[in-house]
C-alpha cells in the first residue's frame, strides 16, 4: 500500500472523527504554507496566503463578520503557526480517542463543531460588549481548532472525570484537573496579548460542559443532527422469496431499519459493543438472507 492510500484510508476511510478533523487541519496548514513558501521563493507581494487567511478567520467587527458569514466555521481548520496546529492535534488525538471511545463519533462531530461555532460566537459577543476591546474589535480576527479541542476536552473530563491519563513530567493526572488548569489559564489569559484566542477557548469550554450535562439528564443536543454527518448504510437485506410470510417468519424476520441501525452501530463503536439482542437480529439476517 502507497504511503498516500494509507494516510487516505487513516485519515478518512478509518471511521474515527478524530482523524477525520486531524487530517483536515493538518491538509489546510499543509497548503497554506506551501502557499506561502512559493510566494516566498519567487517574491511574490500579494500575500495570497494571508489574503486567504483573512477571508477565513472570523472577525469581530460586526459589518466585516456580516460579509464573511462563513468564518465562524471555516476559522476552526486554521492554524497560526506550527506548534499551534501540533499542540491542538495533540490534545485532539489524546482526548478524542477517549470521547470516541466511550461515546461515538457522530457526537465528536457534533462536539468538535458546536464547540468551535460556540467559541466563535463568545469571542466575537465579549470583543463587541466590554470597553476594553473597542479600538481592537475593528481589526481583531481569529484562527485555529483550540475552542472546538477545548470542548472535546471539557467534554470528555465531564462525562469521565476520574479517567486518568500519564502526562510527561507530570506522571498520572486525572481529565477533571486538567479540564481545569485548561480554564484557569484561559480565564488568567484573557488581559494578555491573545485575549481573543483565550475567549474562544472559554466559549468551546461552556458548549462541551453543558453539552454533557443535558446528555446526562436526557436530552441529547445532537439528535436532530445524528444522521447529518455520517450516510446510512448501504447494506441490504435482501430476499428472493415473493411470497407472503408466515407469522413465524414475520416475527424472525427483521425490520430493515434495525439492521441498517445495528450497521453503522458496528461502524462507529465494533461488533464487540452490540447487545446480545442486536446480534441476534443482525443474525438472522444473514440467516434469512441465505435461505433464501
Amino acid at each position: 500500500m502507497s504511503i498516500y492510500n494509507e494516510l487516505k484510508m487513516k485519515a478518512f476511510q478509518s471511521g474515527s472523527r478524530v482523524n477525520l478533523f486531524i487530517g483536515i487541519n493538518v491538509i489546510v496548514f499543509v497548503v497554506l504554507s506551501l502557499l506561502g513558501v512559493v510566494e516566498f521563493l519567487f517574491a511574490k507581494q500579494s500575500g495570497f496566503g494571508a489574503i486567504i487567511t483573512d477571508y477565513l478567520a472570523v472577525p469581530t467587527h460586526l459589518p466585516k463578520l456580516l460579509n464573511r458569514f462563513w468564518t465562524p466555521f471555516t476559522y476552526m481548520f486554521l492554524h497560526a503557526g506550527f506548534f499551534h496546529i501540533l499542540f491542538n492535534m495533540l490534545w485532539l488525538f489524546w482526548i478524542g480517542k477517549i470521547f470516541e471511545e466511550y461515546l461515538n463519533s457522530k457526537k465528536l462531530t457534533f462536539v468538535y463543531l458546536g464547540g468551535g461555532l460556540a467559541g466563535a460566537f463568545f469571542y466575537i459577543l465579549c470583543y463587541n460588549l466590554f470597553p476594553a476591546f473597542e479600538q481592537t474589535k475593528l481589526i481583531s480576527a481569529a484562527v485555529g481548532a483550540s475552542a472546538a479541542v477545548t470542548a472535546v476536552v471539557v467534554a470528555t473530563a465531564v462525562l469521565l472525570p476520574d479517567y486518568t491519563i500519564s502526562l510527561l513530567f507530570f506522571g498520572p493526572v486525572k481529565l477533571k484537573w486538567i479540564a481545569i488548569i485548561y480554564i484557569v489559564i484561559d480565564l488568567i489569559s484573557i488581559a494578555g496579548p491573545n485575549a481573543g484566542g483565550h475567549l474562544t477557548h472559554i466559549g468551546g469550554a461552556l458548549f462541551g460542559f453543558f453539552y454533557i450535562k443535558s446528555l446526562q439528564n436526557g436530552m441529547d443536543w445532537n439528535k436532530p443532527f445524528e444522521n447529518f454527518f455520517l450516510p446510512k448504510s448501504k447494506l441490504k437485506v435482501v430476499s428472493k422469496n415473493y411470497d407472503a410470510p408466515s407469522k413465524t417468519q414475520k416475527n424472525t424476520i427483521p425490520d430493515q431499519e434495525a439492521v441498517d441501525r445495528i450497521l453503522d452501530k458496528i461502524s462507529q463503536t465494533g461488533y464487540n459493543n452490540l447487545s446480545k439482542k442486536e446480534k441476534e437480529i443482525l443474525f438472522n439476517a444473514s440467516k434469512n438472507n441465505e435461505e433464501k
